[in-house]
């Protein structure tokens, strides 16, 4: 892969790609974790994908080997995989080609077609998933608070979306320090989200919006 697109972009915005091959051995580091489902991964300047591209294979080839006995719950772990991971980019045409570099890999590990509930529900997770923004600043190109969705899997074909303000997630360290202020309080009573989503199943979830707006100001 081509490490960087244009000497503009390097100098403007330090855009340089990591090779596949660094790539990897960074993540052999890590490998328990990276083969892990559920484990959680955010890339604050995913550029086009190439890290989570890589752990999203992973996962789904967990998931595969772990309920492939089971088409339904194989489709369900396969989606919390995805839905599991984060990307923050600058710039834009980097982030739809970071989405569609994991629905692309999502739809051929799975062998998906384009009309199958499962892949429209898994671009509709990208959308909120990979998001603009500056990881620095923690705010959109609008000046909004990036907010990042928290999905989990509970059960019965059902998904849980809360989301959350990516500046409140990252204190979570000062928060939990023994001298810290607010070393007393439970996870639950500082870590609000800022909304709270009724349970949908991968087909309620396939029909929702998939524009992708340039802020990420949720519905």
């Amino acid at each position: 892969m081509t490490l960087i697109k244009s000497k503009e972009r390097v100098a403007e915005h330090g855009e340089v790609f990591t090779p596949a091959t660094l790539v990897t051995a960074m993540l052999d580091q890590l490998q328990e974790e990276t083969e892990r489902i559920d484990s959680r991964f955010l890339e604050p300047a995913c550029g086009s994908g190439n890290f989570l591209v890589q752990i999203l294979s992973r996962k789904l080839s967990s998931a595969e080997k772990k309920y492939g006995h089971s088409e339904f719950d194989r489709r369900q772990y396969s989606l919390l995989g995805l839905m599991c991971s984060y990307g923050i980019e600058l710039l834009a045409d980097n982030v739809e080609d970071c989405r569609n570099n994991l629905l692309s890999t999502f739809k051929i590990k799975l062998s998906l077609s384009d009309d199958d509930p499962l892949t429209k529900a898994a671009a509709f997770v990208l959308t909120k998933n990979v998001v603009q923004g500056n990881a620095l600043s923690m705010i959109t190109p609008d000046g909004e608070p990036i907010t990042l969705p928290e999905w989990a899997y509970i059960g019965q074909g059902l998904f849980q979306q809360r989301d959350f303000r990516y500046d409140t997630l990252t204190q979570s360290s000062a928060f939990s320090a023994e001298d810290s202020l607010f070393a007393h309080l439970s996870k639950h009573e500082i870590f609000t989200p800022v909304k709270t989503y009724k349970p949908a199943t991968i087909k309620e979830l396939a029909t929702k919006d998939t524009a992708s707006p340039r802020n990420n100001k949720r519905d």
